[in-house]
C-alpha cells in the first residue's frame, strides 16, 4: 500500500503507432455516440491512417488540444425524475484517452488495495459482494454503508494530479491528463468549464476514480479497517458500532479534506447484517443477499419501454427483449444470491405484458388464449430457467 519511491519517466517514448492504432481498435468495439465535432466512429474510420498519424504526433508533440465534451442526461432512476449527467467526449479524444490509459494502468494497478474491485482487469462485481460476505462471515457484523454525493462531479482535479505526480515524472503526460479534465462541456450550444470533476462517459474517468480513491484505501488500510470498494461504491466492516462509527468520521473528514468530496446523510449509515444494507445492486442480510427493489423497478422500466401495447409482439421485440432478461440473470442470478421468488414473479409480469401486447388489454382470460408453450416457441427467455444454468455454471 505505500507509495512507491521510484517515479516513472518518459511515457511520452512508448506511444507508438501500434499502441495509438490498439487503443482505436478498443474505441471502435466500445462504439459510442458522436461528441460535438459529430465526427462518428464510421466518419473517423475513413480517414484512419490520417487520423491516427495526426493524433498520434500531437500526443508526443505536446500539441494535441481535446475537444470539450458534449454534454447528455440519462435516467438516473426508474421513475425519470432524476437525471445522471454524462460527457461524450470526441471520437478522436476517446482514442487519445485510451491510449494514456494504457499507459498508466500497469503502473497504478500494481499500487491499487486488493479490496478495490471496480474497472479492475480480471475482478467484477460479483467478486467485490463475496467479499463482503466473506468479511461479515469473520465476525465483521457492523457496517458502515457509504455513499459519496457527486462523486464524478465534484472530485477534485487537485487531489487527482497529485496522485499522479506521486507516480510520473513525465510532464507531457500529465499535462495530457490535466487538459483532458479541463477541457470542459459544452451544453445547449454554451462550453461550461470544468474545474473539478471528471466527467462520467470519459474513457479514461474511471482509472483517474481508482486512482484519487486510493488515497482513501490506504488510509482505511493503514488503520487496520476491512472495507470492499467498487468505484465510489463501498462499504466498511466493523466488530462493533464505535468501530464503524470511528470508521465514518475518518472518511467524512479524509474525502473532504484530501478529495473536494462529502457523504450523503441521505445515504450514509452504520448498520448491521441483520438489519440489511445495499451494495452494488444486492439487498444484502444475514440470511439471504436478494436483488433489491430499486434493481427490480429498474428492470421493469426497460421491459416496459419494449412492449408498450402500441409496438407489435414479433420476433425482434423478442430479441430486444431477451436481451434485457439475459442481461439481469446473469448478474443476479449467482451461487449466493436468493433471487428464485422475484425471478418467477417477474417471469410471470412479463407474460401478462406480452398478452396486453397482444390482445391490447389486461386480462386473466388470456391466459389461455396465449399458453407459456407458445412464448417458448416465439424464443423468448426465462429468467427462472437462466438462474439455473447460472447458478449451475
Amino acid at each position: 500500500m505505500a507509495k512507491g519511491k521510484m517515479k516513472v519517466h518518459s511515457l511520452t517514448g512508448r506511444i507508438t503507432s501500434k499502441l495509438v492504432y490498439e487503443a482505436w481498435r478498443a474505441v471502435r468495439r466500445n462504439r459510442g455516440a458522436a461528441g460535438i465535432d459529430k465526427v462518428s466512429i464510421q466518419m473517423f474510420e475513413k480517414n484512419l491512417d490520417a487520423n491516427l498519424d495526426r493524433l498520434m504526433r500531437e500526443l508526443k508533440q505536446r500539441t494535441y488540444e481535446p475537444l470539450p465534451a458534449r454534454r447528455v442526461y440519462i435516467p438516473k432512476d426508474a421513475k425519470g425524475t432524476k437525471f445522471r449527467p454524462l460527457g461524450i467526449p470526441a471520437v478522436r479524444d476517446r482514442v487519445a484517452q485510451e491510449v494514456l490509459r494504457r499507459l498508466l494502468n500497469p503502473i497504478f494497478e500494481a499500487k491499487f488495495h486488493d479490496h478495490s474491485y471496480g474497472f479492475r482487469p480480471g475482478r467484477s462485481c460479483h467478486q467485490a459482494v463475496e467479499k463482503v460476505l466473506e468479511i461479515g462471515q469473520q465476525g465483521y457484523r457492523h457496517v458502515l454503508d457509504a455513499d459519496i454525493s457527486g462523486f464524478f462531479d465534484n472530485l477534485s482535479h487537485a487531489a487527482i494530479m497529485r496522485e499522479l505526480s506521486d507516480v510520473i515524472a513525465d510532464g507531457n503526460i500529465l499535462g495530457l491528463v490535466e487538459k483532458f479534465l479541463k477541457a470542459g462541456v459544452m451544453e445547449g450550444g454554451k462550453v461550461r468549464p470544468t474545474h473539478v470533476g471528471t466527467p462520467q462517459g470519459g474513457v479514461i474517468s474511471p482509472l483517474l476514480a481508482n486512482i484519487a480513491l486510493n488515497i482513501l484505501d490506504r488510509h482505511l488500510h493503514e488503520r487496520g479497517f476491512r472495507f470492499v470498494r467498487y468505484a465510489d461504491d463501498f462499504v466498511v466492516l466493523c466488530r462493533s458500532e464505535d468501530t464503524a462509527k470511528e470508521a465514518l468520521t475518518l472518511v467524512e473528514h479524509l474525502l473532504a479534506d484530501q478529495l473536494g468530496l462529502s457523504l450523503s446523510p441521505e445515504k450514509t449509515k452504520v448498520t448491521r447484517f441483520h438489519e440489511g444494507f445495499t451494495f452494488l445492486g444486492f439487498d444484502i442480510k444475514s440470511r439471504f443477499v436478494r436483488i433489491r427493489a430499486k434493481s427490480v423497478e429498474n428492470f421493469k422500466t426497460k421491459v416496459r419501454r419494449i412492449t408498450q401495447r402500441s409496438h407489435n409482439l414479433d420476433a425482434e421485440m423478442i430479441e430486444q427483449l431477451n436481451r434485457v432478461i439475459q442481461g439481469t440473470a446473469n448478474y443476479f442470478a449467482t451461487p449466493w444470491s436468493h433471487c428464485g421468488d422475484a425471478y418467477r414473479s417477474l417471469d410471470r409480469w412479463i407474460r401478462m405484458r406480452l398478452r396486453c401486447m397482444k390482445f391490447k388489454r389486461k386480462s386473466k382470460v388470456d391466459n389461455v388464449r396465449i399458453r407459456l408453450k407458445h412464448f417458448r416457441n416465439m424464443g423468448l427467455l426465462s429468467l427462472s430457467e437462466l438462474r439455473k444454468t447460472c447458478v449451475a455454471g
